[in-house]
């Protein structure tokens, strides 16, 4: 089963925690088609633009999967709206997806997540909800006393 011509099923639903600690990690009909969604309008057009594959770090949360890893309760991974994705392939790093998403594409949430020393995303999330709905909005989540702080940088 794939989720669109570059993300299988069980790329979309793989965790290393839900794997060990035997939590189902399965997206009902309504998530599934979120799912399908996001990967239609955000996730394909940027790997066209990568020119090569991109790393899935995270795609559907079950809600008991979510609070296992500390996610926040009102994350739209429980909902398929949102893919971490990472450049460990080389073809586009980080920051120029991140660049690109928020240039070219539509969104309601893109994150660059906690940069480096050298001002390197760790890894973007990117979310969608639907064209009406999508709030365009830009955040930085950093460590801050040893908790993750979002800033808005949506006009940077």
């Amino acid at each position: 089963m794939k989720i669109s011509e570059h993300i299988s099923y069980k790329e979309a639903t793989k965790s290393a925690t839900a794997i060990r600690l035997s939590i189902e990690n399965n997206p009902n009909e309504y998530e599934l088609q979120n799912m399908e969604l996001i990967a239609e309008k955000v996730f394909e057009p940027l790997r066209k633009a990568v020119g090569g594959p991109i790393k899935i770090n995270s795609f559907f949360r079950s809600i008991k999967l979510n609070q296992a890893i500390g996610g926040s309760s009102r994350s739209q991974h429980c909902q398929g709206r949102a893919i971490d994705i990472d450049d460990n392939y080389g073809y586009m790093s980080n920051n120029d997806m991140y660049n690109y998403i928020k240039k070219n594409l539509d969104f309601d949430q893109l994150i660059f997540e906690f940069p480096d020393d050298k001002g390197n995303a760790s890894w973007i999330h990117v979310s969608y909800v639907d064209a009406d709905s999508n709030r365009k909005r830009c955040l930085k989540a950093i460590k801050e006393n040893s908790k993750t702080k979002y800033i808005d940088i949506t006009n940077e």
